[in-house]
Protein backbone atom coordinates (compact mmCIF):
# COMPACT_ATOMS: atom_id res chain seq x y z
CA UNK A 1 0.00 0.00 0.00
CA UNK A 2 1.34 3.28 -0.82
CA UNK A 3 0.95 6.31 1.43
CA UNK A 4 -0.55 9.25 0.72
CA UNK A 5 1.95 12.43 1.53
CA UNK A 6 -0.58 15.55 3.11
CA UNK A 7 -0.08 18.43 2.86
CA UNK A 8 1.12 21.03 5.39
CA UNK A 9 0.23 24.30 6.46
CA UNK A 10 1.62 27.14 8.65
CA UNK A 11 -0.98 28.86 10.54
CA UNK A 12 0.60 31.91 13.14
CA UNK A 13 -1.63 33.26 16.08
CA UNK A 14 -1.72 37.22 15.27
CA UNK A 15 -5.01 37.90 18.20
CA UNK A 16 -5.03 37.45 21.53
CA UNK A 17 -7.92 34.99 23.38
CA UNK A 18 -7.83 37.67 26.23
CA UNK A 19 -11.81 38.61 26.14
CA UNK A 20 -13.24 35.86 23.81
CA UNK A 21 -15.52 32.92 24.47
CA UNK A 22 -14.05 30.05 26.17
CA UNK A 23 -14.84 28.06 23.21
CA UNK A 24 -12.43 30.33 20.62
CA UNK A 25 -9.60 29.32 23.45
CA UNK A 26 -10.21 25.42 23.22
CA UNK A 27 -9.62 26.01 19.45
CA UNK A 28 -6.71 27.95 19.24
CA UNK A 29 -5.40 25.48 22.17
CA UNK A 30 -6.49 22.47 19.29
CA UNK A 31 -4.39 24.23 17.16
CA UNK A 32 -1.80 23.94 19.05
CA UNK A 33 -1.59 27.65 19.37
CA UNK A 34 -1.60 30.15 22.60
CA UNK A 35 0.77 33.41 22.42
CA UNK A 36 1.29 35.79 20.05
CA UNK A 37 3.12 35.31 17.00
CA UNK A 38 3.36 31.57 17.46
CA UNK A 39 3.41 29.44 14.72
CA UNK A 40 2.47 25.96 14.04
CA UNK A 41 2.78 23.59 11.36
CA UNK A 42 -0.41 21.60 10.72
CA UNK A 43 -1.82 18.41 8.26
CA UNK A 44 -3.99 20.28 6.17
CA UNK A 45 -7.14 17.88 7.03
CA UNK A 46 -10.75 19.20 7.05
CA UNK A 47 -10.53 18.96 11.15
CA UNK A 48 -7.89 21.98 11.06
CA UNK A 49 -9.43 23.36 8.37
CA UNK A 50 -12.87 23.97 10.61
CA UNK A 51 -10.76 24.86 13.61
CA UNK A 52 -9.14 27.59 11.36
CA UNK A 53 -12.70 28.35 10.15
CA UNK A 54 -14.03 29.17 13.58
CA UNK A 55 -10.88 31.69 15.10
CA UNK A 56 -10.05 33.03 11.76
CA UNK A 57 -10.37 37.24 12.93
CA UNK A 58 -7.32 35.51 15.34
CA UNK A 59 -4.87 33.43 13.39
CA UNK A 60 -3.55 34.01 9.19
CA UNK A 61 -1.95 31.38 7.54
CA UNK A 62 1.76 32.04 6.77
CA UNK A 63 3.06 31.36 3.30
CA UNK A 64 6.75 29.84 2.68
Amino acid sequence: MTKKKTAVIKVKQIGSPIRRDSKQRLHLKGLGLGKLNAIRELQDTPEVQGLIRKVRHMVQLVSE
